[in-house]
């Protein structure tokens, strides 16, 4: 049975019951509301036209008014920044773009002191081949001899040239092998050249990344977001050689991780997930203190995601990310949400009882863009009322949509990623407020004089508002009810009328209605309950405080979105 039959929710406001009676055993991380900032576009405070760590403890307290969980920071570790930072060079300094060691520990006890937790980003797939670890493994030097992965080659009997050990390709294009004359091998590289893998098969490198991991606990980090985790080990024959991959073939697949066998989705990727939540758990065990998280990103089948937490022995990360929302063009329906929703619960919730919802960040289109901006604030209902933990990429809240950019994914002047990752728009004043350079890294979107933080705050019916009214539905006891029997459920109502109902039985219900369609929309005998309008984007006509009888019709109109709640 679909678990779209089966949910039956309830959504609340701050309201007097809704924050008493609640079900006991959620850890944080379960119904967190997670704040993702790309570090180089959220402030810049010192003028440079990059945003710096300086400038995010500057703006804490716009998380702390949001009423975010958590916020997680993109890499802000140093890097010769080939791919934005993803490129580690040294996996515990700051990198002077963003200020220093000082600062993120100022920033780090501001968060704590406003009941904020931060998230570092931890890329333990590949390093910069600027990294000290590599130059050490080019030179053959002691313990770091394999410590990436290094291939001889092999050699064409006919022209007795030299070739990659095999046809593996990086997901960055080209192949995923370079050479290196120093050392006279290949190193492998799934994403750029200037990311060599490690090898995951060297007991040093296992121990290396845990001491990344305690260096960044023992300065007050609350938890990780993993970077890459299909990637981390590849398939290699016993006598240390790889096999070749299918070769990509857009009329078998459009999408080219179906041929990687051998480069994706290893079985060794969830035991090295399961080897960090022992580190971590006992780490928490010897120092006290709330769960240290891993929250995963790995694009790949729902199996695989259901693994990475559990293999029915041992236990691994507690959230590996839902991307399903990220796929939602203009063209979608309530009921492409409905499966989209189903692909996750039907597996993950029914074992783990595990959510999330994310539908934008640094590597993908901004919600307004790909579906519209009548569409955002219903969108923003959808992903904060639905069971577990929301993902919220900084300016979603505002609804920025996508900056301008020539670049496409075949460039190799820029990166195609660019419209996502535009600066913040704080206020009308110069450059959105978010620097006083004259010029920053990306350009501010043409659109901030009338979309910005500053006008939202005054905008009763803003997307900033809609956000705010989400997130703090959160903290009622309908919300924190969602592991209890008849604690949610969800539908589309019709192709275009998405809805969620929160449920603390007996006691209090909330239910969200929204319409992403052009058209008027009806419906009858919803429930034979009398509800009052407490959330309202801008295209509902009614009132806050407003009745509706809902064994009776309840109209909607198009793009509207609504919250109504009901109390014993």
């Amino acid at each position: 049975m679909s678990f779209s039959l089966l949910r039956y929710f309830t959504l609340g406001l701050l309201l007097a019951l809704g924050a008493t009676t609640a079900s006991t055993d959620v850890d944080w991380w379960e119904s967190a509301t997670l704040y993702h900032i790309y570090p180089r576009s959220f402030m810049d405070s010192d003028g440079d036209g990059v945003g710096d760590l300086n400038g995010i403890t500057s703006r804490l307290e716009f998380l702390k008014e949001l009423g975010v969980t958590a916020t997680w920071l993109s890499p802000i570790f140093e890097s010769p920044m080939a791919d934005m930072g993803y490129d580690v060079a040294n996996f515990t300094k700051i990198d002077p773009l963003f200020g220093t060691m000082e600062d993120f520990d100022a920033m780090l006890a501001k968060g704590h002191k406003l009941g904020l937790k931060i998230i570092l980003d931890f890329v333990p797939n590949h390093s910069s081949d600027e990294c000290e670890w590599f130059q050490k493994s080019i030179r053959r030097e002691d313990g770091y001899d394999d410590f990436y992965i290094w291939q001889d080659g092999k050699i064409d009997p006919e022209t007795g040239n030299r070739t990659e050990p095999n046809n593996w390709s990086s997901v960055f294009q080209g192949s995923a092998w370079t050479w290196v004359e120093e050392r006279q091998q290949y190193y492998l590289h799934q994403f750029l050249a200037k990311q060599p893998d490690f090898n995951y098969r060297n007991p040093k490198v296992r121990q290396t990344m845990l001491d990344v991991m305690k260096f960044w606990l023992d300065r007050g980090v609350d938890a990780f977001r993993i970077d890459a985790a299909p990637y981390f080990v590849e398939k290699m024959f016993d006598n240390g050689t790889f096999p070749d991959e299918p070769v990509f073939d857009p009329s078998i697949s459009p999408d080219p991780s179906d041929f990687r066998l051998y480069t994706m989705n290893q079985p060794e990727n969830a035991e090295l997930l399961y080897e960090w939540r022992s580190f971590l758990d006992e780490y928490q065990s010897v120092h006290g203190g709330d769960t240290r998280a891993q929250i995963i990103e790995a694009y790949t089948s729902i199996e695989y995601l259901s693994e990475y937490i559990t293999n029915g022995t041992h236990i691994g990360g507690q959230l590996p990310m839902n991307f399903n929302f990220v796929h939602l063009q203009s063209s979608s329906t309530a009921k492409d949400i409905e499966e989209a929703a189903n692909n996750w619960m039907d597996v993950m919730w029914t074992r783990h009882k595990v959510a999330n919802w994310d539908a934008s960040n640094h590597d993908n289109s901004r919600l307004a863009t790909r579906m519209g901006s009548q569409r955002v604030d219903t969108m923003t209902m959808i992903m904060h009322s639905l069971p577990g933990t929301s993902i919220t990429y900084y300016g979603e809240e505002i609804g920025m949509p996508d900056g301008q950019s020539e670049c496409t994914p075949q460039s190799t002047t820029c990166d195609f990623r660019e419209p996502e990752r535009t600066p913040m728009q704080w206020d009308t004043s110069k450059n959105a407020g978010f620097s006083t350079a004259n010029s920053t890294w990306l350009p501010v979107n043409e659109d901030y004089k009338s979309l910005n933080v500053q006008i939202q705050r005054g905008v009763a019916r803003s997307s900033l508002q809609i956000t705010k009214g989400m997130i703090a539905l959160k903290k009622t006891a309908a919300f924190k009810a969602f592991k209890e029997d008849g604690g949610f459920s969800y539908a589309a109502l019709s192709e275009q009328v998405f809805q969620v109902v929160r449920t603390a039985v007996g006691r209090e219900e909330y239910r969200v209605l929204a319409n992403l369609g052009n058209q008027i929309e009806s419906f009858e005998g919803l429930t034979n309950k009398t509800m009052e309008y407490v959330l309202l984007n801008s295209y509902s006509p009614h009132n806050y405080g407003d009745k509706v009888d809902l064994s009776k019709r309840i109209i909607l109109m198009p793009y509207e979105g609504i919250v109504l709640r009901w109390s014993a």
